[in-house]
């Protein structure tokens, strides 16, 4: 059996928290496993779906992304969704021009509302439209929080005229900008341009919530004034709500359930026996969401409160990973309303979450000797994630393994993913996933302000330690968590992994999505790398080290940074 586990090891740049990492994969035997540990093993069956019934038309309904359509040079991109096939034929780069084109329009028309916008003294009006077209962080990845409800605010009945005319073109604005991309997306699903099609359609969506054509090819639907996906309005039309703290409930048990009563067979019962029936991880609550199924012995609470991070996180791995899990023709597919509605809904993605540390190692010690020392496992073979609650939890663990299982269980892949060489990726990009975090209206991938970026930057530049590539390529999974120096190894990886998706504006993001189809399929070689960008291991190493010295603040060292 093989583990992903998550720990704490010494090693960071000076002035940051320790760097969590893996430890060597546990290959262990489940012929022994105590009591409880039997049925938190089995086999997820999510983990056996046949390729070609992934449940793409729901996989992308959260699919929602600001995708920022800058000159190649600037631009800030979504990892996998602007893939544009090698061969792209000349008129699939005139469709890519025209969409810079428009890019550079909308943002020209913009500045002018903004002008507009300070003469008449509408300050607040300008400065949301100026973070429209404004400059934003090269090294990061920005995924726009799309409201639900239908429709924008609209400014009062006894609003200045001179508010409700700014309204009136902003509104009209987005409308025409978000009507022409979805325009220029037919055109390019026609001449078999899926990716830049799909691109353009989700920023359609992100510049006009409400553009009712792209929500729908996206798996939305209008439902009494709110976008939602399938999945919600089945439970809305069977009578249930969302709730934030008891998650999917039907609608008349709310007001008891806040009173402090739950429900057990069919009979009500007191919280407190509520909690001593789920005790027991065996008998825990069970918290089904839209992707997940969550058992947990903390609290009702926690599994709900645990279910709408992992959803946030399925979310946006779905966004930025389409070409990962979705092919060309699957892509071209989402065009045809009758293809979408023949997709097949894959089960729930498993997850565990133990009330404390003490539970955790007592449940999984007997299958995986040294659990003491992680912090979070995803276990492969059975297609589960295990975390547990108290100080030691945190949400880039949590991050982390949920995207170990989102890449092993989204399509099916090799039985040894990363033995025998390349592992370097298959943790970097986990690793790239976990500085998931908000930022104003925004969520957010990457940034050398993270941590794990900036010890990435300092061991190179610092500390002068570097594995080049043509060694890390050979390098497979137990070699890397063997290595006393496994910290410094996966600061190099994210560092790795980050050059690959932000380098020269992003020039060999195809090439790294291609690397890690590759990878997980198991027909990867150590060469795998070098061959899908074209260019030599020799090569990769300067530009990885031009890279992080272009990253560096002009007026600062990255020992001297705060």
């Amino acid at each position: 059996m093989r583990v992903y586990a998550r720990m704490v090891v010494e090693g960071n740049a000076p002035g940051l928290p320790p760097i969590r990492a893996k430890s060597m994969a546990y290959m262990v035997s489940a012929s022994s496993p105590s009591r409880q540990c039997v049925p938190l093993l089995r086999r997820s069956s999510a983990a056996s779906a046949p390729r070609g019934q992934h449940c793409f038309c729901e996989a992308v309904a959260h699919n929602l992304v600001y995708h920022t359509l800058l000159q190649r040079t600037a631009r800030v991109l979504l990892l996998g969704c602007l893939i544009l096939l090698a061969g792209s034929t000349a008129s699939g780069e005139d469709l890519y021009r025209t969409a810079q084109l428009l890019r550079s329009k909308h943002s020209a028309e913009l500045k002018q509302l903004a002008e507009w916008c300070d003469g008449q003294g509408l300050r607040e009006q300008a400065e949301k439209l100026r973070q429209r077209f404004g400059p934003r962080d090269p090294y990061k990845t920005y995924l726009p929080v799309l409201p639900v409800k239908v429709g924008s605010e609209k400014p009062p009945a006894d609003a200045p005229p001179r508010l409700v005319e700014w309204h009136e073109r902003w509104t009209r604005l987005r409308r025409d900008h978000s009507n022409t991309l979805y325009g220029l997306a037919k055109r390019a699903v026609r001449q078999h341009q899926a990716s830049l099609a799909f691109d353009l359609v989700l920023a359609a969506v992100a510049i006009n919530p409400d553009h009712q054509p792209a929500r729908k090819l996206l798996g939305y639907q209008e439902y009494l004034g709110r976008w939602h996906t399938l999945f919600e309005i089945s439970k809305l039309r069977a009578g249930q709500v969302w709730h934030a703290k008891y998650g999917w409930l039907p609608k008349s048990h709310v007001t008891r359930y806040e009173q402090g009563e739950r429900t057990v067979g069919g009979r009500w019962i007191s919280t407190e026996e509520d909690a001593r029936r789920h005790r027991d991880i065996l008998s825990g609550w069970v918290v089904r969401t839209e992707h997940y199924a969550i058992r947990t012995n903390h609290s009702l609470e926690a599994g709900v409160a645990l279910g709408a991070k992992l959803e946030r996180l399925h979310s946006i791995w779905r966004r930025v990973f389409i070409r990962y899990y979705a092919t060309e023709a699957q892509v071209i597919s989402l065009f045809n309303e009758r293809s979408r509605s023949r997709m097949v809904r894959r089960p729930p993605l498993n997850v565990v979450f133990f009330r404390d540390r003490a539970d955790y190692n007592q449940s999984l010690r007997a299958t995986m000797p040294g659990i003491e020392k992680s912090i979070g496992v995803y276990i492969e073979q059975t297609g589960r994630a295990y975390f547990f609650a108290g100080e030691e939890y945190e949400e880039r663990t949590l991050y982390h393994e949920a995207t170990h299982q989102l890449f092993h269980q989204s399509r099916p892949v090799a039985l040894d993913v990363g033995r025998r060489a390349n592992f370097w990726i298959v943790e970097g990009i986990a690793m790239f996933v976990e500085t998931l975090r908000r930022e104003g209206d925004y969520d957010v991938l990457g940034g050398f302000d993270d941590q794990r970026l900036y010890a990435a930057r300092y061991r190179l530049l610092e500390d002068n330690f570097y594995i080049p590539l043509d060694q890390f390529t050979t390098l497979g999974m137990q070699k890397i968590q063997r290595d006393p120096r496994i910290a410094t190894l996966y600061s190099q990886a994210a560092g790795q992994t980050i050059f690959l998706i932000y380098y020269d504006g992003g020039r060999y993001r195809d090439a790294l999505v291609a690397y890690l189809d590759t990878v997980y399929s198991g027909r990867d070689t150590p060469s795998t790398l070098t061959d899908l960008t074209k260019t030599s291991y020799a090569e990769l190493d300067r530009q990885y080290r031009r890279f992080l010295e272009a990253s560096v603040p002009k007026s600062s060292t990255p020992g001297r940074e705060q």
